[in-house]
């Protein structure tokens, strides 16, 4: 058994020999809560080549990446400095700590990453023109926690001996982590339940659409028992993607689908046009312009290349971690994450890992998309149902099972880093089962209620308390004086890439589109 085998003295250490990072969103606003329409500041660096700083949709939507550490406390120390070295070169701006967007200006002033001249910047900033022409910009705005996990290769390596596979080392990793997702998306409904922090959000954000929400004031609109409207179809969802990968078992169909989509014409986005007036405006017109186009809560990773598509990094070289990608901004914590959560995803991840998953199919696929969608539009809801194994359970029960399933792995890690952190976070979320009112959901919707039951207003006033709290700390000059190094060597980077590029950005662009995995390894599966 793979629980036992980790808990033998001499195998222990493995625990602590994987890697941990996290990807966090956040809009830059001014002092009335209002989007910042100005270029992504210089003082932070070159939003194309900085390690750590960078922009995810707009120039407006900072992302701050933490390097991988072996302890997550160590990455939540990085993006403490980041966000406190931030604060110092930004001047009356702040962050928004908030998932759900403040107030936005008219789509067309919401501005579009800008990553320079170069061919790699050029080609990401057309990506973004084409996510606009698809989804419009508003959407592009939401924030969210990416949360970056691996196990040790040489613990991966210790399982394949004990189940005696004759693959290589590469390819059970690599199925191995394909496992791992099919657990998560089984049970990912309770990282909603216990995480989710977007009840409720800004009536302008929806400019008009259709939707299903309650009115809570004049200003903002809610579903009473929602525990994260960002992951709900009012998010960044897209109904073209429905059944693009369906659930798969390996992780060649994974692969499988991705290329098909991004190989395949949609009539809707043919009539877009891939130029207009002789400028890029999406890379293609197929049903996704690159990989990452697809929206999903979890994705297996590897590292890239400069200018490598994502699935050629996985075919050439397999699966490296997974990227979670269903977290929530959690408005009451300075960095949008708090330790405490993230001791726990170590010991939920690990449980997915580790535990037995076996092979799914489409009606499980369909049970799993079910349940996570009725938690993020009711979870807190007094006695509601999920559906396990086609047989109803109330998501209380279930979440204490899962608790305590969980539990030895928790310990586990406890013994490993000689500390009782991650049973204090399983405790914590046990009691956000027994009392709902203790998830961050509610107390989200409480906080509104006493700021007149505005959204925009109560994420307006705990933004400025955070703002005010990291711009009191400013970082040390040790700290400030190697993130201004960081940004003046990547400004000098993307100087570089630009003066030196050879061809035009036309054929740069023809040859990418024509790299599709289908000429790397998906034809010879077929």
């Amino acid at each position: 058994m793979r629980r036992q085998l980790i808990s033998s003295p001499q195998n222990l250490a493995l625990l602590g020999r994987g890697l941990r990072g996290i990807e966090r969103e956040t809009l830059r606003v001014d002092a009335q809560g209002q989007l910042k329409l100005t270029p992504h500041p210089l003082a932070l660096g070159s939003a194309l080549t900085h390690p750590y700083i960078t922009t995810d949709y707009s120039e407006s939507l900072l992302e701050f990446i933490t390097p991988a550490k072996h302890d997550i406390a160590e990455a939540l120390q990085d993006l403490d400095h980041i966000h406190r070295f931030a604060y110092t070169k930004l001047g009356d701006e702040m962050l928004w700590n908030q998932s759900m967007p403040c107030e936005l200006p008219e789509e067309a002033q919401i501005p579009i990453a800008w990553y320079g001249q170069s061919h790699i910047g050029m080609i990401k900033h057309v990506y973004r023109r084409g996510l606009a022409l698809r989804y419009g910009k508003s959407m592009q705005c939401i924030a969210g926690i990416h949360y970056n996990y691996s196990l040790s290769e040489d613990l991966w390596k210790l399982f394949k001996q004990q189940d005696g596979a004759s693959t290589s080392d590469k390819d059970y990793q690599s199925e191995s982590y394909i496992a791992l997702i099919r657990n998560f998306h089984r049970y990912s409904w309770l990282l909603m339940y216990l995480f989710g922090a977007s009840p409720a959000l800004s009536k302008s954000f929806l400019r008009g659409r259709q939707h299903q929400l309650e009115t809570l004031s004049a200003d903002t609109l809610y579903l009473p028992y929602a525990t994260s409207l960002r992951m709900s179809d009012l998010g960044y969802q897209n109904n073209v993607q429905d059944g693009l990968v369906p659930p798969y078992n390996n992780l060649m169909e994974y692969m499988r689908s991705l290329s098909r989509a991004v190989r395949k014409p949609h009539p809707p986005y043919e009539q877009l046009g891939v130029k207009k007036d002789g400028e890029w405006v999406q890379i293609n017109a197929n049903v996704l312009q690159i990989e990452n186009e697809f929206y999903a809560t979890i994705r297996p990773k590897r590292v890239i290349n400069s200018g490598e598509r994502p699935v050629e990094a996985l075919c050439a070289r397999g699966v490296q971690y997974i990227e979670v990608r269903c977290m929530d901004v959690d408005p009451f914590e300075n960095l949008g994450i708090s330790l405490e959560t993230a001791r726990f995803l170590d010991a939920f991840l690990l449980f997915c890992a580790i535990e037995d998953s076996p092979l799914t199919n489409n009606e499980e696929g369909q049970e799993n998309l079910n349940n996570f969608a009725n938690t993020v539009k009711y979870g807190r809801k007094p006695g509601l149902s999920l559906s396990k194994h086609g047989q109803a359970i109330e998501l209380k029960q279930w979440g204490i099972e899962l608790i305590e399933r969980i539990r030895p792995y928790a310990d586990l890690l406890d013994t490993q880093a000689q500390n009782a952190q991650h049973r204090d976070s399983l405790e914590q979320q046990l009691a956000k089962l027994n009392d709902a009112s203790l998830t961050p959901s509610a107390k989200v919707l409480l906080a509104i209620e006493v700021t007149g039951n505005s959204y925009p207003r109560f994420a307006l006033e705990q933004s400025m308390k955070i703002a005010q709290t990291l711009r009191d700390q400013a970082p040390s000059d040790e700290v400030i004086a190697n993130y201004e190094k960081l940004a003046q060597t990547s400004l000098q980077e993307q100087a570089r890439m630009e003066a030196t590029q050879v061809g035009s950005f036309d054929d740069f662009i023809e040859n990418y589109r024509s790299r599709t995995s289908s000429q790397i390894c998906c034809d010879e599966a077929n």
